[in-house]
């Protein structure tokens, strides 16, 4: 089976203001990557657009009216310091709900191996009632509750190495015991959670955070030593990537120091994790990520290691 990628014009019109990190630029800078003749054999699918009531999943349907009514008609309105809305915001965000809701359907209906999601807005930081950090909607939790209310399945893993604590992510599977959220990223820094003392209702949290600096080989000992053996432990029926790549050396709203080749290497630890536990399914989503060269590299290697594992 094939390595699908899912994206849509669609989100290339959610336009934030001049000089905003999370722009357009950054999906063009992974599309041009994704070209590359060594891609070729991806299944390139477009996004669907996503029935507003996925997002009752996790949001409640005053959210989710709030933000529609939010939407201007012309230019960019702020909901907060960091999080813009413009005229194609809100198809934008249900096109990168609907990616990873068909992502999902279509690994569990093995007609596929596993997915990439190359959409925005990213979504780890909305809350159930919050957009903040870019954030409009938890696509990665909303696809998790999907996986396990319309597919049966009893348990999903959500991972996040985003430089930035997934505090949305964490916020919307807090009370949710058929999951398990396992996140690195660095403290201190925004949003100010994400400390290893934040567990769940169900213990179903774990928080691996790095200090400012660590590189490759702390990142691995984080996860070698708390976060894979939890996954293996949950033993994870399907397992959902918040992929974030500013966790890279040359990213500049962070100070971890990454390189592609620890990209690699997680993204190869999960999917053996996801070979020996759940039938090797994978879906990934894109998050963070904001010089752009180094999240089209690091964003390349994540999809090259899904193509491999997947044949």
């Amino acid at each position: 089976m094939t390595t699908a990628l899912y994206s849509h014009a669609d989100s290339y019109a959610h336009v934030t203001p001049p000089g905003h990190p999370e722009r357009v630029e950054r999906l063009e800078a992974i599309a041009a990557a994704l070209s590359d003749d060594r891609f070729s054999a991806l299944d390139r699918r477009e996004a669907p657009m996503a029935d507003p009531a996925e997002l009752l999943r996790c949001h409640p349907e005053g959210y989710v009216a709030r933000i529609k009514a939010a939407i201007p008609a012309e230019g960019s309105r702020a909901l907060d310091a960091d999080t813009h809305v413009s005229p194609g915001s809100w198809t934008a965000a249900l096109r990168a709900v609907g990616a990873i809701s068909a992502a999902v359907d279509a690994v569990l209906d093995d007609e596929i191996a596993n997915a990439f999601c190359a959409t925005r807005p990213p979504g780890h930081h909305a809350e159930a009632e919050k957009s903040m950090g870019f954030c409009l909607f938890g696509n990665a939790a909303i696809a998790a509750k999907r996986a396990l209310d319309q597919h049966g399945l009893s348990r999903v893993a959500v991972v996040d190495f985003d430089v930035h604590h997934g505090n949305g992510t964490q916020d919307l599977l807090w009370d949710e015991a058929r999951t398990l959220f396992v996140g690195s990223h660095q403290i201190p820094l925004w949003p100010g959670t994400g400390d290893r003392d934040e567990t769940g209702a169900h213990g179903n949290v774990m928080n691996l955070p790095l200090s400012p600096g660590t590189g490759g080989p702390g990142f691995r000992k984080a996860w070698e030593t708390h976060g894979l053996p939890a996954l293996d432990t949950f033993s994870p029926e399907l397992i959902v990537i918040s992929a974030g790549f500013d966790a890279h050396e040359d990213d500049p709203l962070a100070q971890l120091a990454l390189q592609e080749k620890d990209f690699v290497w997680i993204t190869e630890a999960l999917c053996d994790l996801a070979d020996a536990h759940a039938k090797g399914r994978v879906i990934s989503t894109l998050e963070g990520g904001y010089d752009l060269n180094a999240l089209a590299a690091s964003a390349a290697a994540h999809v090259e290691v899904l193509m491999k594992r997947g044949r």
